[in-house]
């Protein structure tokens, strides 16, 4: 970078300032860096007259950032961090350590990672795993991750994804909100906010006996609807790609004894700014195989659903 070379006095100068804009003082900038409060003066004093701007505003013993101070410490502070991730990620590597993102929902992350995340790092012990976690609806480029799970509608263009599952739905509850059958009562059901219309809707009866008039409870993240259904507040509408597991474990049970089924599928996308590392393949394959078998499970304990051939 021979521009970025000219425009500065020396390299060092950089974590001069860093240190004095994060600590907002030149002495306590000198105490961390080891070096005398004039060298780090003189050095920022030497860095300002080659920019020809001012950085710090010097009053009462403190260092205020300028705009062009705050200008520069914000990309200096990303720049620095961008290395340090880097070379964090080289001695993981020398280490044996592999670090997989996944940009994921809060909701599946929460509600089907997290019950099973011992299995996962005894399968893959030398993964360490970051998310990209996403509480709406689960949208956007997947860039700068190694894998992202989205939704697509069957007749739009593949982005060469793959299959988790279609997209189906089932009503759901937890057993003893299904048990309370005073039939004057009436349900409350559980939104997800960017849910379009009152789901509850399109379901001519839900099976806990309750006639009486709906309420509602509506939530922006979807892992907070699901933590209300098993918490006995309501009937929410599960995603098998998020609920499977607290069905299968019978801590949330159907509502309705018919799923749906929408046009859309769930799938693993691979990063669009860089190749799929290997690694990152199989911890999406182990993912599919693991959430197939569940689905296989489920469909044995409540056949009458379908769950199979409604999800593959």
């Amino acid at each position: 970078m021979p521009e970025l070379r000219r425009m500065l006095p020396s390299s060092n100068a950089l974590f001069v300032f860093d240190a004095a804009a994060r600590n907002g003082s030149f002495t306590a900038a000198a105490a961390e860096l080891n070096v005398t409060q004039p060298a780090v003066s003189r050095m920022l004093g030497q860095f300002e007259e080659h920019l020809g701007v001012r950085l710090f505003d010097r009053t009462a013993g403190r260092a205020v950032l300028t705009e062009e101070g705050e200008l520069l410490y914000r990309r200096v502070l990303d720049g620095f961090r961008s290395i340090e991730s880097g070379l964090v990620e080289i001695e993981r590597r020398r280490k044996g350590t592999e670090t997989v993102t996944l940009s994921v929902s809060s909701a599946f992350t929460t509600h089907w990672l997290m019950p099973r995340i011992d299995k996962l790092q005894k399968q893959f012990p030398q993964v360490d795993l970051r998310f990209q976690l996403i509480s709406g609806a689960l949208r956007g480029p997947v860039e700068n991750v190694d894998l992202g799970m989205r939704f697509r509608d069957r007749e739009e263009p593949s982005s060469g994804g793959t299959l988790v599952m279609r997209e189906v739905m089932l009503p759901m509850c937890s057993p003893s909100y299904l048990g309370e059958t005073d039939p004057t009562e009436g349900n409350t059901i559980i939104r997800l906010a960017e849910t379009p219309g009152d789901w509850a809707a399109d379901y001519a009866s839900l099976l806990t006996g309750r006639r009486g008039a709906a309420k509602a409870l509506s939530f922006t993240d979807y892992a907070v609807v699901v933590q209300a259904a098993l918490l006995g507040q309501g009937i929410a509408l599960g995603w098998l790609t998020v609920t499977s597991h607290w069905l299968l474990t019978g801590a949330l049970v159907p509502a309705s004894d018919r799923l749906t089924t929408t046009r859309r599928v769930c799938e693993f996308l691979p990063p669009r700014n860089r190749l799929m590392r290997p690694i990152a393949a199989e911890i999406r394959d182990w993912i599919i195989a693991q959430m197939t078998s569940e689905i296989a499970a489920i469909d044995r304990l409540y056949p009458k659903l379908g769950a199979m051939e409604a999800c593959y």
